[in-house]
C-alpha cells in the first residue's frame, strides 16, 4: 500500500532568502536614477540622499525602540533633510547669502540637537537622558556623516568625485565578497561579523585601489597615487561602517534594519559603508585634488 499524501513528510522548499528579481529591479532603478541625476540634475541626487538619510534615521529609530529608547524622530528627520540640502546649497552658493557651508552645517546641526531636547521635555524626566542620547546618536551617525556627500558633489567635477567615492565603496564590498568566498579562512571580526575575513579584506584593497587609480587618472585628472590613498581610505572606513551597523543590529537583535527595499532589506543595510566613508572621502579629495 502506498502512504497517503497527507501522511507523507513535507519537504521544505529551498529558498535563497532574498527576492532576487526584486533585488535586481531595485538595484537597476537606483543605478539609473543616480546616473541620470549625476549627469544632468545634481539637485535630484541631493534629494535622493536626503530621502535615504531620513529613511535610515527612521530605521535606526525603530531599532533603538527595541531597547527602550524613544528618539525624537520628527525633529531628527526635519533636521536631517535640512542639513543635507542646506549644506549643499551653501557649498554651491545658492542660499543664505555669503554664509559658508561649514557655518550652515553647524547651524543646522545645533538647531536639530536643540530641537530634540525641547521636543522630549513634555514627556517628563523618566528616560529623558536615554531618549535624548538615542536622538543625538542618530543625528551624529546619519545626518552629520551623511551631509558630507553634499560636499563631495559640490566640489569641482562633483559628479566625478561622487562616482569615484561610490565606486570605491562598491569595489570594497565586491572585492571583499569575492575574495572572501574564494579564499576566506581567517575571520576579521568574529564577534561582530563572522563572515568577514582578512583574505576578503585583501580583495577589497586590490579592487578598491584599482578603481581609485583609474578614476583619478581618467576622470579626476589627479596623480595615480591619490587613487591609491582614496582606495585604501574607502576600504578602511567602508569596512568600519559595515562593522558599526552589524554591531548595532547584533546588539538590538535584528537581521536587517528594515524591509523597505525589496530583496535588499533596509536603507541602512545599503548605505552603512557610504555613511562612514563620506567624510574621509571628502577630506582626502579636498586636500589632494584641487577645487574641492
Amino acid at each position: 500500500m502506498t502512504e497517503p499524501d497527507a501522511l507523507k513528510p513535507k519537504r521544505k522548499k529551498k529558498s535563497a532568502g532574498r527576492d532576487l528579481p526584486a533585488a535586481i529591479a531595485v538595484g537597476v532603478s537606483a543605478l539609473a536614477y543616480v546616473a541620470v541625476t549625476l549627469t544632468w540634475w545634481h539637485w535630484g541626487f541631493i534629494v535622493l540622499v536626503a530621502v535615504a538619510l531620513a529613511l535610515g534615521s527612521y530605521e535606526v529609530y525603530q531599532a533603538l525602540q527595541r531597547m527602550g529608547a524613544n528618539a525624537a524622530i520628527v525633529p531628527i528627520i526635519i533636521g536631517t533633510v535640512a542639513m543635507v540640502i542646506g549644506t549643499y546649497a551653501a557649498a554651491v552658493g545658492v542660499a543664505l547669502g555669503t554664509m559658508p557651508w561649514h557655518s550652515v552645517l553647524l547651524m543646522y546641526l545645533g538647531a536639530t540637537v536643540l530641537a530634540v531636547l525641547i521636543y522630549r521635555l513634555p514627556k517628563g524626566q523618566d528616560g529623558f537622558v536615554r531618549d535624548v542620547a538615542a536622538s543625538v546618536f542618530i543625528i551624529g551617525y546619519i545626518a552629520l556623516l551623511g551631509s558630507f556627500t553634499a560636499l563631495i558633489l559640490a566640489g569641482d567635477n562633483g559628479a566625478g568625485r561622487m562616482v569615484t567615492f561610490l565606486l570605491c565603496v562598491v569595489a570594497n564590498d565586491t572585492g571583499g565578497y569575492a575574495f572572501g568566498v574564494l579564499f576566506g579562512k581567517t575571520p576579521l571580526a568574529p564577534k561582530i561579523s563572522p563572515k568577514k575575513t582578512w583574505e576578503g579584506t585583501g580583495g577589497s584593497i586590490v579592487l578598491s585601489v584599482l578603481v581609485g587609480i583609474l578614476m583619478c587618472v581618467y576622470v579626476l585628472k589627479a596623480p595615480w597615487w591619490v587613487g591609491v590613498i582614496i582606495g585604501l581610505t574607502m576600504v578602511l572606513f567602508g569596512t568600519v561602517g559595515d562593522l558599526i551597523e552589524s554591531s548595532i543590529k547584533r546588539d538590538v537583535g535584528i537581521k536587517d534594519m528594515g524591509s523597505i527595499l525589496p530583496g535588499h532589506g533596509g536603507v541602512m543595510d545599503r548605505i552603512d559603508s557610504l555613511l562612514v566613508g563620506a567624510a574621509p572621502a571628502w577630506l582626502v579629495m579636498y586636500l589632494l585634488i584641487p577645487g574641492g
